[in-house]
């Protein structure tokens, strides 16, 4: 008996989303509850569940294709209908890889190994680097291949001595017909990232956006944090990092200048007497801002424990929407990526947000000596029409002195 896949409830104010990927194939046996497809939606991917176990039935939409809530997507036959369907049909299939072992793809030859249900984002990487994905091993959800894991194993394929001897013919073809490769590739933006466009937009078209900049001396964070690493990994089971050093100082500024933590609706000025922190965390897909609620009552661990599970999540493209929901305040760290300085873009309906970059040793006066100090560059972005050039300046010196001072987020100065 064909049973119907419909699309599920998305989330509040969410009513339709975009085909992603078939993790099923017709014929193929499901079990209950396993996922079959994947949805694009504007914030996060959704896994569609089988609503039985049996056996993959047809497909009613395409990849790529706009679903809404309640659609029909495609068909399981459970098991009683497979015994005599689907069964077969898988049955008579399954003759069809038997001669695999002649034709199965080495290393980068340009074909992708059919047993592994890759999405077009890690099938391009695939083809356009020379990976095997046999030969790796994934990391996101049910050990699929995620992009970084193919971008990860193109670069020690890079780095391992004599990899270039072994390199495919068919990568080599465009250096030995003589000239550049110019071909190009067409693909059409998902939906997370045409929300992601939109919103950035709509930011830049509505706000009165405004950056101010400041300096931060990473020495005594730096010492601290390696004073105690050993000793908080072992307690807490997660490692200090410094974005529970920066969540708590942004508390400290943001409960002396409420302004930053506030948002506007229509002609009010709506003041947060809590701090829900959006961080930004990179997912296969794109910039996701999961939110670590009342970060102003956590202690450093269960901060660094929350922005771990997060980053987890977003890396198997497990997050939901409750984990994007709201937000008062957002810290993005472009440093992780090599940043030196940049003007980051408030994410609405939130008025600031703080941007971190990478740490570089830099020569600084220090009671009239030059001396070399750990120095990183912070930005604070804000809509200028409810915070004060003041206000914005203000917070972000409350946040150097934090951290420059750690004693400081001790004793709440």
């Amino acid at each position: 008996m064909a049973i119907e896949v419909k699309v599920p409830v998305l989330g509040e104010s969410v009513a339709e989303a975009t085909i992603g990927e078939w993790l099923k194939k017709p014929g193929e046996a499901v079990a209950a509850d396993e996922p079959i497809c994947s949805l694009e939606t504007d914030k996060v991917a959704v896994e569609v569940p089988s609503p039985v176990a049996g056996f993959m039935g047809d497909y009613l939409v395409q990849v790529g294709d706009t679903v809404e809530v309640g659609a029909v997507i495609a068909t399981v036959n459970d098991q009683a209908g497979a015994s005599s369907g689907a069964a077969p049909a898988a049955a008579s299939a399954a003759p069809a890889p038997t001669p695999a072992p002649a034709a199965a793809p080495a290393a980068g030859n340009g074909e992708v190994s059919g047993d592994q249900s890759l999405s077009p984002s890690v099938r391009r990487a695939v083809l356009e680097h020379g990976i095997d994905p046999a030969s790796v091993k994934g990391t996101g959800k049910d050990g699929r291949l995620t992009k970084e894991d193919v971008l990860a194993a193109a670069q020690a394929k890079k780095d391992t001595p004599g990899a270039s001897t072994s390199a495919p013919a068919s990568a080599a073809a465009p250096a030995s017909s003589g000239g550049p490769d110019r071909s190009e590739e067409r693909v059409k933006m998902t939906r997370l990232r045409q929300t992601i466009a939109k919103r950035l937009k709509s930011a830049q078209d509505t706000a009165a956006l405004l950056t101010t900049f400041n300096d931060v001396d990473m020495s005594a964070v730096i010492a601290a944090r390696e004073a105690y690493k050993d000793v908080f990994a072992k307690k807490h089971n997660i490692k200090l990092g410094f974005m529970s050093f920066f969540a708590k100082a942004a508390c400290l500024a943001l409960k002396d200048v409420p302004a930053v933590n506030a948002r506007m609706e229509g002609d009010e000025i709506i003041y947060h007497k809590y701090v829900d922190l959006s961080v930004a965390v990179s997912a296969p897909n794109g910039l996701v801002v999961p939110v670590v609620r009342n970060v102003e009552s956590m202690s450093f661990a269960e901060i660094e424990q929350a922005i771990a599970g997060f980053g987890k999540k977003a890396k198997e493209g497990a997050l939901t929407m409750a984990d994007m929901a709201g937000g008062t305040f957002t810290i993005s760290n472009g440093g992780v990526f090599g940043s030196l300085m940049s003007t980051p873009i408030i994410n609405p309906p939130q008025s600031a947000v703080l941007g971190l970059h990478r740490i570089d040793e830099r020569p600084v006066a220090v009671n009239g000596q030059v001396v070399i100090r750990p120095m990183m560059y912070m930005a604070l972005s804000y809509d200028h029409r409810i915070i004060d050039g003041r206000e914005a300046v203000t917070a972000l010196k409350i946040m150097k002195d934090a951290i420059e001072d750690p004693m400081r987020l001790l004793i709440d100065l």
